[in-house]
């Protein structure tokens, strides 16, 4: 590696400076991304490795030497898929399942499907494999998948929700069934994860973005123990794929603000935060048991440079100044038609404020 700047940090040790990466930074607000996806239907363009290579290295280059860390190109629902269930991605609309999980029956047919991931998502791999020999050593590459309670929400909801009343019908009318859901999904997430390591992946994300549509309670129950295991799991099938190496593990609950002390004693090397976080109280809470991660509003890129310099500045030394326990990252992904220039002096101004002594 010619930066292992990220994973350095992620294990905990001190680090020159905070690395920087941010969430959906291969994307709509490049206009490169629209030249090579070009009219293609998102997942065509997931499934297309050399397609899908391509766009997770164009943050890369385009902020040559400013970003530390390249995250494949792809998405979530992909694992829905793997189950079985058709997922669209509509322009200007978002995810749309056409057949949700509404009955018993819908539930059933999910937990009888039987999963061949190289079947449902070699493609996956095959991107993660490309990518990674593309880098050539540059920055390590990120793989992911979504949460089981975030996963469940769009497979009962048919797509994104304000109210999230099928999603909470279930939990509550079918509390048996949905452990089950919940469990299977689990089981899925960790050998997708797993696998991607062995095409080439150097540190997962768990990314758990309707964790603060649940209470205390139900986070407790229908989220938390799903998370554990795949921070349990995951190393142990790793050991058992031949992987010797220490591969760290982020989760991001977005807007779980009731769950930083338990996310941090759930078994993952980084808890990542959204913007709603205090990063003086995070850091109290955390009491060095984990590295932090985030969590700039990405809001603040329309401000001026002023502005972003500012804010930057405050978060970065509110986390404690970097050099330990902390990676540079915003508190969920950028916008579409974001200002390119802006975020690269966003990321310039990282690595100013984050290489002072």
């Amino acid at each position: 590696m010619k930066n292992d700047l990220i994973l350095r940090a992620a294990k905990g040790e001190k680090v020159e400076r905070p690395p920087c990466w941010i969430m959906r930074q291969a994307g709509r607000y490049l206009p490169e991304y629209h030249e090579v996806k070009a009219g293609r239907d998102f997942f065509e363009t997931c499934r297309d490795a050399e397609v899908a290579s391509e766009i997770t290295i164009q943050p890369v280059r385009r902020y040559k030497g400013l970003l530390d860390a390249a995250i494949i190109f792809s998405d979530i629902l992909v694992i829905p898929q793997a189950l079985g269930m058709e997922v669209q991605l509509i322009d200007g609309k978002g995810p749309n399942f056409p057949n949700p999980i509404r009955t018993i029956e819908d539930a059933q047919k999910v937990l009888d499907y039987k999963v061949d991931l190289f079947t449902e998502l070699g493609w996956a791999f095959d991107s993660i494999t490309l990518t990674r020999k593309k880098l050539n050593g540059d920055v390590p590459l990120f793989g992911f998948c979504g949460a089981p309670w975030t996963l469940l929400v769009y497979m009962t909801e048919g797509g994104g929700s304000r109210l999230f009343n099928y999603a909470k019908e279930w939990l509550n009318k079918y509390p048996e069934v949905s452990h089950k859901l919940l469990q299977k999904i689990t089981d899925v997430a960790v050998e997708f994860l797993s696998q991607q390591v062995v095409a080439g992946a150097q540190i997962l994300q768990v990314f758990e973005s309707w964790g603060g549509e649940l209470s205390s309670m139900d986070f407790n129950e229908f989220s938390l123990p799903y998370l554990k295991q795949i921070a349990k799991k995951v190393p142990l099938r790793l050991k058992e794929l031949g992987i010797k190496e220490t591969v760290p593990i982020v989760v991001f609950a977005k807007n779980s603000w009731y769950a930083l002390d338990k996310l941090c004693d759930a078994g993952y090397n980084v808890v990542s935060l959204d913007w709603s976080w205090d990063p003086k109280e995070a850091v109290k809470i955390n009491n060095n048991r984990v590295v932090l991660q985030g969590n700039l509003d990405p809001g603040v890129i329309y401000g001026s440079d002023e502005i972003i310099t500012q804010k930057t500045e405050y978060m970065i030394t509110a986390f404690g100044g970097g050099k330990q326990n902390y990676i540079v990252n915003f508190g969920h992904g950028t916008h579409p038609g974001m200002d390119t220039e802006k975020i690269k002096f966003f990321l310039q101004e990282c690595h100013r404020i984050g290489s002072r002594e």
